[in-house]
């Protein structure tokens, strides 16, 4: 067998297939150290449960609708929050309220949880902020929150060995939870806010209402907008008054052109008396003429045609004639002035007079009317002066009442804050426990598995570390060699390799060997 070298294998190595045969033997062969893990086991697990019993306190939180809170807005009348259906998400909002790092940090502070995380390092002490995340994270992991079925009811559980200290920090943590739950949904300092808002509002209320009081005195008008008004009722009559002015001038203008007319065709002076007569002196010469003719008539009966006296007296017969058909008839005529001519002249004058005045009365009408339109522009002006001046007034008057009733519902909510009128409420106040939250059955049962399962852990490792060969199939199936003969033990209890082929004094010899 010199020169032989052994190669050993392992039967998961060759994948050899376990039976509870080989289970059973592998517990007897390492049956000192299975006893030993499994009765060490059982006991530290009893140490545990008598040493770090671990209690349970808790507590239950009801969420009620059992106040109605305004809703802060612009508004004067607030809408009112009156739906009393408390749903999931309001549970579930709850929850992550509790859990929050807001309401866990400060439970970990006054409870000083920080402190036992720190001293847990004697040698590497944490730092104060670290201590604080990991007492932190320690009571997020060990805190249950959970909503009872069909009900509004949140149960809080803490687990602690220190039963005084798991009602504790429930305690606290109520107190920190109503805190920031009435600071999430009634933020401190509202009615602060409101209060300065309403002294602020009344001091501009003061200064719209000073202002609106000195406007009389500085435009010398108490309602513009009536004298604007009052005003443009004049400018209309006015108006009026200056286009019958002007209608009446325009018909004075046309009169006056008629009667320079009229004037023109009338005499200015009419027949007041006429005499009709005849002359002395043509009597005279009418009688000297019937003289003549008589005396041609005498010299015509004597003479002939052409004697010259009868000529001369012919003559003078004619001329005699001519001079009584020139002046034949003397007509005595009186006349005196043309009354209508006066009349004309008279019209004439008043038209000119009237289109004089109206002239004079279009201008003043005119200028008055701008003068008014003026007035009416300013008083306009400071109409909408007025109404600037108001409208601030009214509205300063609005935000100070509107600010005043705010704070006043500031101020109600407030004292309802102080007397712990919230929508929250503690159902339940934890109470120290007085036995542990777990069973010693279920210790027991704990540990019982516990044991079991590293008591097998451990033969299964030490089987996995021992490299020898306990029966000829694993000879054959490892070497791949026949086994011819295998000589028993001394102990009887297998075979145990011992590097030159042999365990325990038994050999195992291949046919390649006894060849």
């Amino acid at each position: 067998m010199e020169g032989q070298e052994l190669i050993i294998h392992t039967p998961q190595q060759a994948g050899l297939s376990l039976t509870a045969r080989d289970l059973v033997g592998m517990g007897f062969r390492h049956r000192v150290a299975l006893l030993t893990c499994f009765v060490a086991v059982l006991v530290g697990t009893a140490i545990a449960a008598v040493i770090l019993p671990r209690y349970e306190a808790h507590t239950e939180i009801l969420v009620v609708r059992q106040r109605v809170d305004p809703v802060v807005t612009a508004e004067a009348g607030n809408p009112m929050m009156s739906n009393d259906v408390i749903t999931e998400d309001d549970m579930n909002t709850e929850v992550e309220l509790i859990k929050s790092d807001d309401v866990l940090r400060p439970v970990v502070v006054k409870c000083g949880l920080d402190k036992k995380e720190s001293t847990k390092w004697l040698f590497f002490p944490r730092k104060p902020e670290d201590a604080v995340a990991k007492a932190l994270a320690n009571l997020k992991g060990g805190l249950r929150v959970e909503p009872l079925p069909k009900t509004h009811v949140l149960k809080v559980t803490y687990p602690s060995t220190h039963p005084v200290e798991a009602a504790h920090v429930l305690e606290v943590l109520d107190q920190v939870y109503l805190d920031k739950h009435r600071e999430l949904h009634h933020p401190p300092g509202q009615f602060a806010f409101f209060d300065q808002q309403t002294k602020q509002a009344m001091q501009d209320l003061q200064a719209a209402e000073a202002k609106l009081k000195a406007f009389p005195r500085s435009t010398g008008s108490a309602n513009p907008s009536m004298g604007r008004d009052i005003a443009l009722q004049k400018v209309n009559d006015f108006n009026f008054t200056l286009g019958t002015t002007r209608t009446d001038m325009a018909e004075a203008q046309e009169r006056l052109i008629a009667l320079e007319q009229m004037q023109k065709t009338t005499d200015p002076r009419q027949l007041a008396q006429e005499h009709k007569g005849e002359d002395i002196a043509l009597k005279d010469m009418k009688s000297t003429l019937l003289n003549l003719e008589l005396k041609r008539s005498d010299l015509a009966s004597k003479y002939q045609p052409d004697y010259p006296p009868l000529v001369e007296l012919e003559k003078e017969i004619a001329k005699t004639k001519e001079t009584i058909a020139a002046n034949q008839v003397v007509n005595d005529v009186t006349t005196d002035r043309n009354p209508t001519y006066q009349w004309l002249n008279d019209e004439q004058v008043k038209a000119k007079a009237q289109i004089k005045g109206d002239e004079a009365r279009v201008q003043e009408l005119e200028s008055v009317i701008n003068d008014t339109m003026d007035s009416v522009r300013k008083l306009d002006a400071n109409s909408v002066d007025l109404q600037d001046l108001t409208r601030a007034m009214k509205t300063a008057e609005d935000n100070y009442l509107l600010y005043s009733h705010k704070r006043e519902e500031a101020r109600i909510t407030d004292a309802l804050d102080t007397t712990q009128i919230l929508n929250v409420a503690i159902q339940e106040k934890p109470a120290v426990p007085r036995y542990p939250a777990q069973s010693n059955a279920l210790f027991a049962l704990l540990g019982t598995v516990l044991a079991v399962t590293l008591s097998s852990g451990l033969v299964f490792a030490m089987e996995r570390f021992d490299a020898s060969f306990r029966t000829p199939m694993e000879v054959e199936s490892v070497l791949n060699l026949p086994v011819l003969a295998a000589v028993p033990g001394r102990n009887g209890n297998g075979f145990h390799a011992n590097g030159n082929g042999s365990r325990n004094g038994h050999q195992i010899l291949p046919k390649e060997v006894i060849r």
